[in-house]
């Protein structure tokens, strides 16, 4: 009994040692395969989105109106300051009207009140004569002491009502500064009343139609600005600090192998941020970091503002 004891603890020990030198082995081998030096890496691939150097933006109403017209389609090209659309400016259009038959009748007064001090100059030149004449008819004794203080006091009170009549027209001039500041803030207020394109570029889009009512900021459409395109995409940080600026790159459908166009790294952001650009999943909350990275296309009539595409960049 003893004997048969024995021999099931040898064998026992004997497995176990067994196993203990195949952990053993295992281990080994996974040191040695995680010190190996890794392979040369000489491209970098990301998702990337196409989009304009100067990126897209929203086209809004600065004020609220009713829709009258629609000038342009999606698609268009357009230039800075065209009209894209109108709305109904009537109440606007009546008020700048208005400013300007005021500013009109306050120009009339201004002449008119010109006219009268014109006047008074006048009839002030000949009481100064009078005043010197009667002056000198006095020292004569040929003219009383009440003609010569009737004389003084005609010339004294058309000066006082020249000095009432040049306050009047200054105070007439400084009506019409403010007469024209409402002119040009009803002009303003009237041009609210149109959308316009922001700068040279493509309309992408056009949500606005007529009889629709637009309310304040409201976002009518998008709108992508002249310039070259960009293929806009993530680094993981693990190959962040391969990317640097000038280095070739090229774009391909996801999936395939097919070159759409080549094109240069413009952009490499000097930070490091949270995936969020391309993900899916709001949600995500892999702890990885990435860089974006711009590519500038040599030939952006391969490609559609919007598409996504695979960017690979040679960093050898």
């Amino acid at each position: 009994m003893r004997a048969i004891f024995l021999l099931i603890n040898l064998v026992f020990l004997t497995a176990c040692s067994g196993d203990n030198e195949q952990k053993a082995a295992e281990q080994a081998a996974d040191s040695v395969r995680t010190v190996q030096t890794p392979k040369q890496v000489n491209e970098v691939v990301g998702v990337a989105v196409i989009e304009p150097a100067a990126r897209i933006s929203q086209l809004s109403a600065e004020t609220g109106g009713l829709v009258r017209t629609v000038n342009v389609e999606i698609g268009q090209q357009v230039r800075k300051g065209q009209v894209l659309l109108t709305m109904d400016n009537a109440v606007e259009t009546a008020q700048l009207r208005q400013a300007n038959v005021k500013i009109k009748t306050q120009q009339d007064a201004i002449e008119t009140a010109r006219q009268n001090l014109q006047t008074l100059r006048v009839q002030l030149q000949k009481a100064d004569a009078d005043l010197k004449r009667n002056e000198t008819l006095f020292a004569g004794k040929a003219l009383t002491q009440q003609d010569l203080d009737d004389s003084r006091y005609t010339s004294q009170n058309l000066q006082q009502q020249i000095r009432a009549s040049e306050a009047q027209v200054r105070q007439a001039e400084g009506q019409i500064g403010s007469l024209r500041a409402d002119i040009q803030y009803a002009g303003t207020v009237a041009g609210l009343k149109t959308v316009k394109a922001p700068a040279n570029g493509t309309i992408l889009s056009l949500d606005a139609k007529v009889g629709q009512y637009l309310s304040n900021n409201q976002s009518i459409g998008e709108f992508a600005p002249a310039g070259p395109l960009v293929a806009v995409t993530e680094v993981d940080e693990l190959f962040a600090l391969r990317v640097k600026v000038g280095q070739r790159a090229y774009v391909r459908p996801q999936g395939s192998d097919e070159r759409l166009t080549t094109g240069t790294v413009v952009l490499a952001s000097p930070y490091l941020r949270k995936k969020s650009l391309f993900s899916d999943n709001a949600q995500n909350l892999e702890d990885r970091r990435v860089r974006e990275v711009r590519v500038q296309l040599d030939n952006p009539g391969q490609v559609i503002i919007g598409a996504r595409v695979e960017c690979v960049i040679n960093v050898k």
